[in-house]
């Protein structure tokens, strides 16, 4: 049993070649068609020095060929680097090194950044170039080689040799709290966490490698999936991997827009969409209710029959929303990182209403830990870490410290505790609080931005917020908001301040609030809280109050 991804998907091609694996709004791939193209870029990567265990980077949007491309770099053994397609030149150059890459695999789009780098970035020897919708001039390094010209040189025979569960899944972090590490997945692990191997409803581990295919085989036609943020996100590439391991299709769309997903839904009859969190839920929930532009009817939505979220703030008061508009729908709410995989789930049910971040049970590896490294009891109120055991990461590339920091061992067993905060509530669920890194110590009282970024998002007139600490005198910190409104009314402090209490201590409310045309987060989703405290710092509030009584 070899437990390798590229395995994996093969399985699902020898037993379902005639089916649609991949689809954009322009072509449909068969997984036959699929295994060629990524054989013979296999083959190409072999052919110019790509050795097993060498770093390939993908940089691109959600494409065709950025799914080939990551199926072809593990059918030659080789590391996949996932390349966030808003970097800077600066932070490209990070990348490349940090990440020790050979080859790159690009969107004509990004040729020029690409171009500027690769000079001071010397053992990036093969790079290829995929086209897209650039129109123009785009400039090229002289010695990339076109996509489509390398494949046709190549061979579509599948000819790779044994592959082992021990290759490297690498996916790189968002980087919003510090500088992006490479977290260092066996393949078997990355697939018993997150790739299906363990049943998520039971816990048992799959002992046959070859059950998802056959199962996706005997259920025809397979699950449409739809996974919406950048492939540079675990979930994305978890949900596509997810669909191929079990011969349904994936749906790549380059572009995200609130009208766009339910058009995409309707035109393509997606099963399973899957988004992370408030940043696409907003603009998703906004266009659900003025319906099709294209029409002037509501959204054909008869297909869709999952909502998962994962990995962001999903705020209690849009998913109501969604359930009143989405009736007989399941949405999810799942908790997980790049260090730990999946984590846990809850089921949304209307009007659960609560404080903190999102409620999950967590699954049968994960757990709440002390600062001692001892199980927090459930109901005692005491705040905790999250951690995972089992199958996690072997740690951060090139990164001893921080993977010591990290993944650490209590009483004889070694877990991932990435640093997320959470609580046990009586009846064994877990209430997530944020990420330690980021939260707010004021007065001596820890406060989670999560937790009150959720309130916020209550009041009509917010869009979006993030929440940060900066430095008082009498507090130590004090809670301040970066705020992004619906229109030009901008709610005061004390306009804001009913809403929030019903679902926040008074002590936790924001004491100044800053105004911005728009919340910068990451492609995915996923806040930016250097930039949140950016906005505090160069210039003065638009909205403040003194701190009362706490």
């Amino acid at each position: 049993m070899s437990y390798n991804i590229a395995d994996l998907v093969e399985h699902a091609i020898d037993l379902m070649p005639d089916r649609v694996a991949l689809a954009d709004d322009g072509r449909e791939v068969t997984y036959a068609q699929l295994e060629e193209r990524a054989n013979k870029l296999a083959h190409y990567l072999l052919e110019h020095g790509v050795r097993p265990g060498d770093k390939v980077g993908i940089y691109s949007r959600n494409t065709i060929e950025a799914v080939e491309a990551m199926v072809a770099v593990f059918k030659a053994r080789a590391v996949m680097i996932n390349v966030n397609f808003r970097y800077v030149e600066n932070e490209l150059q990070y990348i490349f090194e940090n990440s020790d890459m050979v080859a790159l695999i690009h969107e004509r789009r990004y040729s020029d950044k690409v171009a500027a780098v690769r000079p001071r970035t010397p053992l990036l020897k093969t790079v290829l170039v995929v086209d897209d919708d650039t129109t123009g001039t785009v400039a090229t390094a002289a010695d990339s080689v076109e996509y489509e010209a390398a494949l046709a040189a190549s061979s579509g025979e599948r000819d790779f040799g044994e592959r082992s569960p021990d290759d490297i899944f690498m996916l790189y972090t968002g980087g919003t709290t510090g500088l992006p590490k490479g977290v260092m997945w066996r393949h078997e692990d990355w697939w018993r966490v997150l790739g299906g191997g363990i049943n998520f409803i039971t816990g048992e581990p799959i002992q046959d490698e070859w059950q998802q295919a056959k199962t996706g085989a005997a259920n025809n036609p397979g699950v449409v999936r739809f996974p919406i943020p950048p492939m540079i996100h675990g979930g994305s590439q978890t949900a596509t991997f997810h669909s191929l391991f079990d011969g349904g299709k994936a749906v790549m769309l380059p572009e995200f827009s609130g009208h766009g997903v339910w058009q995409a839904i309707d035109r393509h009859k997606i099963n399973l969409i899957f988004i992370t969190g408030d940043a696409m839920a907003r603009p998703m929930l906004d266009a659900l209710i003025e319906g099709n532009p294209e029409t002037g009817q509501p959204y054909d939505l008869s297909s869709l029959y999952v909502m998962a979220s994962s990995a962001a703030l999903f705020s209690p008061a849009l998913k109501d929303q969604f359930l009143e508009l989405l009736p007989n729908r399941m949405i999810s709410d799942s908790i997980g990182s790049s260090e730990t995989g999946f984590g846990g789930l809850s089921i949304v049910a209307k009007g659960a209403n609560h404080t903190g971040g999102p409620r999950v049970k967590i699954d049968a590896s994960t757990e709440v830990l002390d600062e001692d490294g001892n199980p927090v009891v459930p109901g005692s109120g005491q705040v905790g870490i999250l951690a995972r055991r089992g199958h996690i990461p072997l740690g951060y590339y090139k990164d001893e410290a921080k993977t010591a920091a990290t993944f650490k061992e209590y009483n004889g067993v070694r877990y991932a505790i990435p640093g997320d905060f959470a609580r046990v509530e009586e009846d064994g669920t877990v209430t997530m609080l944020g990420r330690g890194s980021v939260s707010i110590n004021s007065g001596g009282e820890k406060i989670y931005p999560e937790e009150v970024e959720g309130a916020l998002k209550t009041h009509p007139e917010i869009f979006d917020a993030l929440v940060v600490g900066v430095d008082d005198q009498r507090w130590g910190q004090r809670v301040v908001a970066v705020v992004q409104c619906r229109g030009e009314n901008r709610p005061s402090i004390d306009e804001l301040r009913p809403f929030l209490t019903k679902e926040i201590a008074p002590y936790k409310l924001p004491r100044s609030l800053w105004f911005v045309d728009e919340i910068k987060r990451s492609p995915a989703g996923k806040p930016d809280y250097r930039w949140a405290k950016s906005q505090t710092e160069e210039r003065p509030a638009d909205e403040h109050v003194e701190a009362g009584r706490k």
